[in-house]
């Protein structure tokens, strides 16, 4: 027989599910996109205010440089260090291989022309906000804290569940015994079953 689940049972299963909701979006947003072909960058300066805010998580799709045109904004590798950057073309020198950029709100063009062979791909929509997240979990020692408040969630989701089957466990070898539950509970010496 199926019993109810009590008011905090009741309780706990919407919050473990929010939680779990909350996980497998999180999950999707970063990793999950991947599958997709787009791979996810936090805005981490306001060069590109107001198209991309500040702490926004843009998504990248992979583009060939002969479909960049001037006035497209493109992610690309800025310098040897391999930091990312998203400005938008100014200018396109086919011969030598290059875009000239310059983010939104900068005053002046980029330094260094974009080589080909560095874009990594252009803009495709994007998150207020998300990129604040991410940031912090894809670097110490926030993926310290995401990894073990997942591994937590996960545990305080299963741990209730190994607690009931442990009951009915107990509940199913009394009665396999032959002894009745309902006659314990009201005070009664139980009979033995005949044979």
């Amino acid at each position: 027989m199926k019993t109810k689940p009590t008011g905090a049972k009741r309780v706990w299963n919407i919050v473990s599910g929010v939680l779990i909701a909350i996980m497998v979006v999180l999950v999707v947003m970063l990793v999950g996109v991947r599958l997709i072909g787009y791979q996810p960058y936090c805005v981490l300066s306001g060069s590109m205010e107001p198209t991309y805010h500040t702490g926004s998580l843009i998504y990248v799709k992979k583009a060939d440089p002969q479909d960049i045109k001037v006035g497209d904004p493109i992610t690309f590798v800025l310098d040897e260090n391999l930091t990312v950057a998203t400005h938008r073309v100014i200018e396109i020198d086919e011969a030598s291989q290059h875009f000239y950029t310059k983010g939104d709100a900068n005053e002046y063009p980029d330094a260094s022309p974009v080589h080909f062979n560095n874009l990594i791909g252009r803009p495709s929509f994007t998150i207020p906000y998300m990129g604040y997240v991410a940031n912090y979990i894809q670097n110490p020692p926030g993926r310290y804290i995401a990894i073990a408040a997942a591994a937590v969630i996960l545990l305080l989701i299963f741990i209730p569940d190994l607690f009931d089957d442990s009951k009915k466990k107990s509940r199913s070898k009394v009665k396999s015994a032959g002894i009745d539950t309902d006659s314990i509970s009201g005070g009664t010496t139980p009979t033995p079953p005949q044979a």
